[in-house]
């Protein structure tokens, strides 16, 4: 073997003249080429395909053709159960020789490349993908599709809405790419999409052959307070709380739930079918078809109150069978009440019909019906002439309704309420909700009418004035108002006399004025008309009202009594002035004692 010395001393040993493999040089490079050759070509930063070769429990080796071997973790692979040696994989390179000269590659890496360029690809074309749902997040799902991680929305799950997502997770579902964005890295799917899709096409064919009367089966998808949405298979509707049943229903929740099937009628539909209303109550016969043959008018009848209003309450006899006890037909009572004052929603009440229409199915009924009718013996009860205590019910400008007993009321005219007083309205006399004798004068039986009176209860002093207040007779009296440049006089008893102007003048020339008293001749008196007039010049002034000086002692004793007899009733003037609003009997005890006193020339 040849060894040379080099300059330094040291030998340089040919390795090639040893040849220990049995081959030259030529040869040796000969089958280097073709060494190389049966090697695959690879670069950095790309994806190739290689085939496992061996798994365990924390790698999996790939084979990808090249002199060493990749290795990726295990927990790459974990969307893929079925993993087994011999399958063909992906690998993104990301170095052929470490620092320990190992090649390394990932399988994530590779996926989520590959993934991305087909999410975009399958967005561009619109094909159904499945995905893998991993776990529930804020607002939706995540869902992964080729290695990335999507999002799937709420609102994108179903077309009816989704209580709990957590069913969803852990299944694998077929979805459709929506939307993509390359900034943030984010893929947004629908598997909502796919629905639509379908029932679109069902949704063509439900519209197309949608009838009235039509029944079809469909299920609950939405419960409001003023009713229910059902899909009928891609097409809603709406059944109205008032289809709902032939009943009365607070709300529909009492009757469905959510998620239920049930069998619907179509009423109704727009021009479009896009309006559809569905009805439940039509699929069940109407409660009136069943309703007793043999029940008439007059007929009683037990039933629960289940609507009040103002006017009246509606009873239900029986379900989808209801009738109206109107306010009026709830007490012989003439006076306006509120149907509450007699009952209460949930009462059982009993009732009389009074009109039966079974073709437009509609019943009035009736309690007070069921109490006897205080008009039927009106004649007995309240005779003409009969005294009764009443109770003010309210005025009008020409009288005073009082009420005698539940439904018998009966009027005073204004003129009746007194004999002195005029009275202007009634509410100068007497107040609503107190009491008040009344007399009974008439009785309209047919019209349901009774006059009443009540200055009849007392004697008309009228006819004791008469005397009292004779022609000539001179009274003290008190002027209280001008009225018409005439005076209102103010005389015994509570009366009041007219003193026109040209009486008014005083023997000292001036004319009398308001809040004086002073002497007054009756110049006038009229009984039916209760009207007096009354002269203070006459008590002085000269003439024929002015007795002559040779009968002057005549006249001063006729005067003299009038005055005396005034005097010595004085007692009886104040009783009735105490109370000139409303005169009772006692108040004229003393006029009766007068006018006997009279009579008997006293």
């Amino acid at each position: 073997m040849a060894e040379t010395i080099n300059p330094q001393g040291t030998a340089d040993f040919d390795w090639e003249a040893l040849q220990l493999d049995g081959y030259n040089q030529i040869q040796r490079s000969e089958l280097s080429d073709r060494y190389e050759k049966t090697l695959t070509s690879i670069n950095e930063r790309e994806v190739i395909q290689g085939t496992v070769v061996l798994i365990t429990k924390k790698e999996v080796i790939i084979n990808i053709g090249y002199k060493s071997e990749g290795v990726v973790a295990a927990n790459e692979f974990r969307y893929n159960a079925d993993l087994k040696i011999g399958d063909l994989v992906d690998v993104y390179v990301e170095c052929r020789e470490d620092k320990t000269g190992q090649l390394v590659v990932s399988h994530k890496t590779a996926r989520m490349h590959s993934a991305w360029l087909r999410v975009n690809d399958v967005l561009r074309t619109g094909e159904i993908i499945t995905g893998y749902v991993k776990c529930r997040t804020k607002g939706g799902l995540i869902v992964d599709v080729f290695g990335i991680e999507a999002f799937l929305p709420g609102s994108q799950i179903d077309v009816k809405p989704i209580r709990d997502y957590d069913v969803y997770v852990g299944k694998n579902m077929e979805f459709k790419v929506v939307k993509i964005n390359e900034e943030f890295r984010n893929v947004v799917v629908s598997h909502k999409a796919l629905i639509e899709a379908e029932l679109e096409e069902q949704k063509k064919q439900i519209i197309s052959g949608l009838e009235k009367g039509q029944v079809l089966e469909g299920v609950v998808k939405n419960i409001t307070s003023y009713g229910v949405f059902i899909d009928l298979g891609g097409v809603d509707g709406l059944i109205h709380i008032t289809d709902l049943s032939w009943g009365r229903v607070s709300h529909p929740e009492e009757m469905l739930e959510l998620d239920q099937k049930i069998n619907v009628v179509i009423l109704d539909f727009d021009d479009d079918k896009k309006r559809i209303a569905l009805g439940l109550k039509q699929l069940q016969p109407h409660p009136w078809d069943s309703l007793d043959t043999n029940l008439n008018v007059g007929d009683k009848v037990s039933g629960k109150v289940v609507v009040m209003a103002d006017y009246g309450a509606f009873i239900e006899l029986s379900t989808g069978v209801e009738g109206l006890i109107h306010v009026s037909e709830m007490s012989w009572s003439q006076h306006l009440r509120s149907a509450q004052d007699f009952m209460s929603i949930g009462d059982t009440v009993e009732a009389v019909i009074l009109t039966l229409d079974r073709e437009d199915r509609k019943m009035s009924l009736g309690i007070k019906q069921s109490m006897p009718d205080p008009w039927n013996d009106i004649e007995t009860k309240y005779a003409v002439a009969s005294k009764h205590s009443a109770k003010v019910r309210n005025f009008t400008n020409f009288g005073v309704f009082v009420e005698l007993e539940e439904g018998v009321d009966g009027l005073i005219h204004i003129s009746d309420l007194s004999w002195q007083k005029k009275i202007k309205h009634p509410s100068e006399f007497c107040k609503v909700g107190e009491g008040m004798d009344v007399i009974v004068l008439e009785i309209d039986r047919e019209n349901r009418r009774i006059s009443l009176g009540h200055k009849q209860l007392e004697e008309n002093p009228w006819d004791i004035f008469e005397s009292t207040f004779s022609d000539g007779s001179i009274h003290s009296g008190t002027i209280i108002e001008m009225k018409d440049k005439s005076g209102i006089v103010s005389l015994p008893y509570g009366v009041e006399g007219i003193c026109p102007a040209k009486h008014l003048k005083k023997e000292d020339g001036q004319n009398a004025k308001v809040e004086e008293t002073l002497d007054f001749k009756i110049i006038e008196f009229n009984k039916d008309s209760k009207k007096i007039v009354v002269s203070h010049t006459r008590t002085f002034e000269e003439g024929e009202d002015k007795p002559s000086s040779s009968t002057a002692s005549a006249t001063k004793t006729t005067k003299a009594p009038k005055k005396a007899t005034v005097s010595s009733t004085d007692q009886a003037v104040k009783a009735v002035n105490q109370n000139t609003e409303k005169s009772t009997l006692g108040d004229f005890d003393a006029l009766a004692e007068l006018k006997e006193k009279m009579e008997k020339g006293e």
